[in-house]
C-alpha cells in the first residue's frame, strides 16, 4: 500500500502551490480593503487574467477530457489541486472546465454550450435547489410540460451559485409527477434570453447565490440534456463530485489558517510568555493538526474510489461531513488564538469564519450526510471493516 504521490503528481502540486502563493495570495489584502469599503473584492477581469496566465503555464481544463483541449488529471489530482487553491479565500479556479454532466451534451449542444463554457465565453449555473427542496432534491416542484416540440417550464430555484452571472442554467424540472425522481425529472439547458430572471441573495459570507424564476419559459426539445426522465441521475453525479472537492478545499483553508495561528502564537505575548508556551494554545493547535490530517486522507480516499470506478458515495459523504465540521472547528480555534485581532476585518480570519460556515450547508447538509451514512450501514449497502474494496 503506497500513500505517496508520484513524482509527476508532486510536481503538479508544487507548481500549483507556487502559483497560488505568487499570484493569488497577494490579492487578499486588496480584497479585504475593497470589501471593507463595500465594494466588490476584485475588479472584473482580474481572475480572468489570472486564468490566462495559468493557461500559459499549462493549467487549463484540469478535469476536461483531452479531446476538448483539457488535461484530464482525474479526481485524485483534482482534489490535491483543490487543496492548494483552498489556501486562499480569493475565489480563483483554473479555466477551461465545465460542469461534469455538461460533457453528456450531444454535438449541437456541445457547440452551443459545452465548448463556449470551456473557453470562458459562456457561464453556466447548476439549478436544482428550491425553496422547499434543498437537501431533499427529490422534492423538486419546478415543472416542465410538453407543448408540441417545446417544453414550458415554471418554478423557482434558490441559492444557485453563480446564478446572477450565468447566461444559461443547467436546470432540473419534473416532467412526470407520477414518477418524480424515479424517472420523472429531466435536465434542461436553458438560456437566460429564453425568459428566466435572477435576483442576488445577500448572505453572511461573500458567496453570491441567486434565486431564479421561471414563468412559462419555453425551451425547445433539443435543449434536453441526455434523456427525458433521466435528469435526477445526472444531478446526483454532479453533487457527488462536489462532496469530495468541498472537503479538499476545507483542508487547504484549514492548513493555511493553522499556519497563521502557529506563527501568531510564537510572537504574541501574554503575562510575560509567548502564548505558544501555554498548554491551552498547544492543545488547540494539536487537535487542529490531527483533524486536518484525518480529513485529508478521507478526502483522498473518496477521490481514489471515484477515480478507480468504485462506488464513492459513502466515502464522499464521510469526507464531506468530516471536512465541513473540521474547517469550522479549526477556524474557530484560530480566531480564538488571535483574540480580538482575529475578530477584526483587518485579518482574513473573520472572513474565513463566515465563508467556511457554508460548508456545513451546501451540497448536502451535515444532517443529510449523517442520514446517508447511517442508512447505508443500517440497510447493509456498505459493511464495516472493509479496506480498499
Amino acid at each position: 500500500m503506497d500513500f505517496s504521490l508520484s513524482d509527476e503528481q508532486r510536481q503538479v502540486r508544487d507548481t500549483v502551490r507556487a502559483f497560488v502563493t505568487r499570484e493569488v495570495v497577494p490579492l487578499e489584502a486588496q480584497v479585504l480593503r475593497n470589501e471593507r469599503d463595500g465594494r466588490p473584492g476584485l475588479e472584473p477581469g482580474v481572475l480572468t487574467d489570472l486564468q490566462a496566465k495559468a493557461r500559459r503555464s499549462g493549467f487549463w481544463g484540469i478535469t476536461t477530457p483531452e479531446e476538448f483541449g483539457g488535461i484530464a488529471l482525474g479526481p485524485v489530482m483534482n482534489a490535491v489541486m483543490t487543496m492548494e487553491l483552498g489556501r486562499t479565500f480569493v475565489p480563483f479556479r483554473f479555466g477551461g472546465s465545465a460542469d461534469n454532466i455538461l460533457f453528456d451534451a450531444d454535438a449541437e449542444q456541445q457547440d452551443a454550450y459545452l465548448l463556449p463554457t470551456i473557453e470562458g465565453r459562456r457561464r453556466s449555473c447548476f439549478a436544482i435547489t428550491e425553496p422547499g427542496a434543498g437537501s431533499d432534491a427529490r422534492n423538486i416542484r419546478t415543472r416542465a410540460r410538453r407543448d408540441g416540440d417545446d417544453w414550458v417550464i415554471s418554478g423557482e430555484k434558490t441559492f444557485i451559485t453563480g446564478g446572477h452571472e450565468a447566461d444559461f442554467c443547467i436546470l432540473f424540472a419534473v416532467t412526470d409527477p407520477a414518477l418524480g425522481a424515479d424517472g420523472g425529472v429531466t435536465c434542461f439547458l436553458v438560456d437566460r434570453d429564453m425568459g428566466w430572471t435572477s435576483s442576488p441573495i445577500p448572505t453572511m459570507g461573500e458567496w453570491g447565490p441567486a434565486s431564479l424564476s421561471f414563468d412559462e419559459v419555453r425551451v425547445p426539445s433539443r435543449n434536453v440534456l441526455g434523456e427525458v426522465g433521466k435528469g435526477f441521475e445526472k444531478a446526483l453525479r454532479w453533487i457527488g463530485q462536489g462532496r469530495y472537492l468541498i472537503p479538499a478545499r476545507a483542508v487547504g483553508s484549514a492548513e493555511r489558517l493553522l499556519g497563521m495561528a502557529v506563527d501568531y502564537a510564537k510572537v504574541r505575548e501574554s503575562m510575560g510568555h509567548k502564548i505558544a508556551e501555554y498548554q491551552a494554545i498547544q492543545w488547540q493547535i494539536a487537535d487542529s493538526a490531527v483533524e486536518i490530517e484525518s480529513t485529508k486522507w478521507l478526502t483522498l480516499h473518496a477521490a481514489w474510489r471515484a477515480e478507480t470506478g468504485r462506488d464513492a458515495r459513502h466515502a464522499t459523504s464521510i469526507a464531506k461531513l468530516t471536512g465541513a465540521l473540521m474547517a469550522n472547528q479549526v477556524v474557530d480555534r484560530v480566531l480564538q488564538i488571535h483574540g480580538g485581532m482575529g475578530y477584526t476585518k483587518e485579518l482574513p480570519v473573520e472572513r474565513w469564519y463566515r465563508e467556511l460556515r457554508l460548508l456545513r450547508i451546501y451540497e448536502g447538509t451535515d444532517e443529510i450526510q449523517r442520514r446517508t451514512i447511517a442508512r447505508n450501514l443500517l440497510k447493509g449497502h456498505v459493511a464495516l471493516g472493509t479496506i480498499g474494496e
